[in-house]
């Protein structure tokens, strides 16, 4: 039985400390994990940008 894929992905992500410390802070103030905070972003970047795809208008 093939094993299902995963429908996310993980990468590695450089950031400067004093980045960090600010997205750890949003991320704590909004009750969000550092993931959900910098998922949060990127989804709300693509959004404002109109290059979120379709299925995740939805």
């Amino acid at each position: 039985m093939p094993k299902e894929q995963s429908k996310t992905k993980s990468f590695v992500l450089r950031i400067d400390a004093e980045t960090m410390e600010a997205i750890e802070k949003w991320a704590a103030d909004e009750f969000r994990s550092i993931n959900g905070q910098l998922q949060w972003l990127i989804d709300d970047a693509l959004r404002r940008s109109g290059r979120l795809p379709a299925k995740k208008h939805d």
